[in-house]
Order: structure tokens, then sequence, then C-alpha cells
């Protein structure tokens, strides 16, 4: 995006009285100004694989609440089946959250990549929440299935008072040639790729020119979804460690001595800042509008990572005209950090708590909102 461009929608912000938004950051003004120039809220509140805090990732009952609660992005991760049709699943084995074992005993360490997309309908994607999160087990999320992206746009499209946007990872791309192209064709069929027009398109994110936003932790990933989509936003994902940022040691976590894999992450930092900066530089360059970084969490966990959302980090990344969003936050402590931090949104598992520390806090719980969805 040109210089002058950026200048003008923030030039336009400040008249349009962009001062009363939260002061989350020094810099929040002039980041507000350019998520807007984007079509994308600040800060935003992105679904990590739906509301999966409450319900099982990446099913409807998570996308349903996700949406209904009111997320601005609906994130998910990206693969394809045997039979090339997309769905959503973060691993790339079946066995943590389906019941392939029993289904398909033989084929149970097989990838999810090489089942056929009626073979993934067969499988239980939901029991092994209430058996892993007993507190909020619902018999309703026993048999759960597997998603396509098709039916996550469904979902997306179905409530006519919100609209989330999508926020979708291409998977480990190396080990589908051409994915990136397939997506393309789909979102294309679906009419995803060019803003809505009418009364809505202003208004909700799903409906504006920032309804989708590409992600990916691959750079050749990154520059093939540049030239399949090259006016759709693109996020880099970072992380320290093999395939990303160079670490300062590498010092694997067997042979670190840590207990937790957290406190191992905790001690993972760029090999300098030159490191950094040159994986900013490198996504600028191939069209992203911004990154997503990891962060470590106050408690800890396992979704505790290498802290990339320092605030000299923010800054370098402010400094080249580009947005962060920080994955995955799920506490209060957590979300102040990385707001202080000059975050530009946050990548969570609860979205009923980001909102309400936006103070966007739906006006319905979150019992409330699954019951009505049939949950």
């Amino acid at each position: 995006m040109p210089d002058t461009f950026g200048k003008s929608a923030l030039l336009l912000s400040l008249i349009l009285g962009m001062g009363s938004a939260p002061a989350y950051s020094a810099t929040s003004t002039t980041e507000a100004a350019l998520a807007s120039a984007h079509g994308i809220p600040h800060p935003a509140v992105i679904a990590h694989r739906g509301a999966s805090f409450d319900a099982p990732e990446s099913t409807a009952a998570a996308y349903t609440l996700a949406r209904d609660l009111g997320a601005d992005y609906l994130e998910m991760d990206l693969q394809r089946s045997k039979d090339g049709v997309l769905f959503a699943l973060h691993d790339n084995s079946l066995l943590r959250t389906t019941d392939v074992a029993k289904k398909f005993p033989e084929r149970k360490d097989s990838p999810a990549s090489a089942f056929t997309l009626a073979e993934l309908k067969t499988l239980d994607a939901g029991s092994w929440f209430n058996q892993a999160y007993p507190d909020r087990a619902r018999p309703a999320y026993v048999g759960l299935p597997i998603l396509t992206l098709d039916e996550i746009i469904d979902i997306a499209q179905a409530n006519p008072n919100h609209t989330p946007g999508l926020y979708i990872e291409t998977k480990e791309p190396a080990q589908f040639p051409g994915i990136e192209h397939d997506l393309k064709n789909k979102l294309s069929e679906r009419d995803w790729l060019a803003p809505a027009t009418g009364a809505k398109a202003n208004l909700q994110v799903g409906q504006g020119k920032g309804r989708v936003i590409l992600q990916t932790f691959d750079k050749n990933s990154l520059e093939l979804l540049q030239k399949e989509m090259p006016d759709t936003p693109k996020i880099l994902l970072l992380w320290v460690g093999e395939g990303s940022i160079t670490p300062e040691t590498s010092l694997s976590f067997a042979d670190s001595g840590e207990k937790d894999k957290a406190a191992y992450y905790a001690k993972q930092h760029p090999k300098d800042k030159a490191e950094f900066i040159n994986w900013i530089d490198f996504a600028k360059a191939s069209g992203a509008i911004g990154t997503g970084p990891s962060a470590a969490l106050t408690h800890g966990g396992e979704q505790s990572y290498a802290d990339l959302i320092q605030p000299w980090m923010n800054t370098v990344t402010h400094d080249r005209g580009m947005l962060v969003h920080a994955y995955t936050l799920d506490e209060p402590v957590d979300f102040k950090k990385a707001m202080d931090a000059g975050a530009d949104g946050i990548f969570t598992n609860r979205t009923s708590e980001l909102l309400k520390f936006y103070q966007r806090p739906s006006a319905q719980s979150v019992s409330q909102l699954l019951e009505n969805n049939g949950y």
C-alpha cells in the first residue's frame, strides 16, 4: 500500500474523531487508521479455531458460538482431503480430536490428508472435548463432524445480525502443493474475495474488504498467496525455531533441562535483532500487511511460546506500516500485556472474555448462545 494512501487514511480518521478510541497503546490511533484502511477491525477479536475454550475446536459448535458472541474473525487451519476438498483441522494427525483409532484402527497414524472427505465425515470430532474438559462437556458435542471450508462460510453467513470474517491459515502448505490456488478458487466461487455491496458492507467485517485475512508460517506459501490473491490482506505468522526465526541457541527441549515446554519456549529468543527485523522486512516485501507473533503467557501452559510481542518488536513492525495480531491469549492479564505492548488484535480461544476486555460484551451468555444453537 503506498505511503500516501496510509497518510490519507490517518488524516481522515483524525478528522472523524478517532481520538475517542480506547488508548491501548501510544500508537493505537495510527494503527487503527492503518487497520481501517484494510477493512480490519482494531483491535481485532480472532476466534482461534472458533470459540474453542467452550466448544470442540473447529466444529460447528465452536464457530457458531464465536459468530454469535460477536467475534470479528473465525480462524481456521486449512488442509486438503485425499479427494481434494478443503477442510479445517489443526493437527496433521486425527488422533487427538477424533475417534479415528476406533473407526479406522489400521490407519489411525495416517495423516488427515490421506482420508477422503466421506471418510473424514464419519469421524466424531466432538467427544474428545467432553473427555478432556468434563466441566464444559455437553451431550450435543458427541458426534460433531469435521467441517469443510464451504460449511464454515455457511456458518459465517447464517446470522443476519453479525457476519464475521474468515482468518485462514494454509496449514503445512508443503504437504498440499497448489492449496493457495484451490483456496482462491473456493473463495472466488463463494464471492468472498471482493467486498459485499449494499448497506451492510461498511458495518460488518464479513461484508467489507477485510472480510478475509490469509495467514501462514511458510515464506513460500506467503508468496504464493500474494500471487493468487494480491488484494487480500495477509499475515506472516512468527515463531522461534525450525522453519521460522533462527533462535540464539539451538538447544532442544529434550536437552534443555526444562520440565515443561512453556518454560523452554520462554527462553527462546531470536538470534539477534537483525534476524527478527529480516523476517519483518521479508513479510512486508512479500505482500503481508502484518504479522502474527507468538506470545509468552503469564501463567504458562501449552500455548505459551517465545515472547515475540515485546514493545521494540511491535515498534519495528508498526514502523513499516504493518499490524500485529498476537497468538494465542485467553486471560485478561495477557490481553492487557499484549495491548500495552502495542498489539492490534489477538487470537483467542476465549472469544467471550476478549470481547469483554475490549468492552464489547455479548448480550447473551456462552451457555445461552450454545443452547440457542441446539448445543
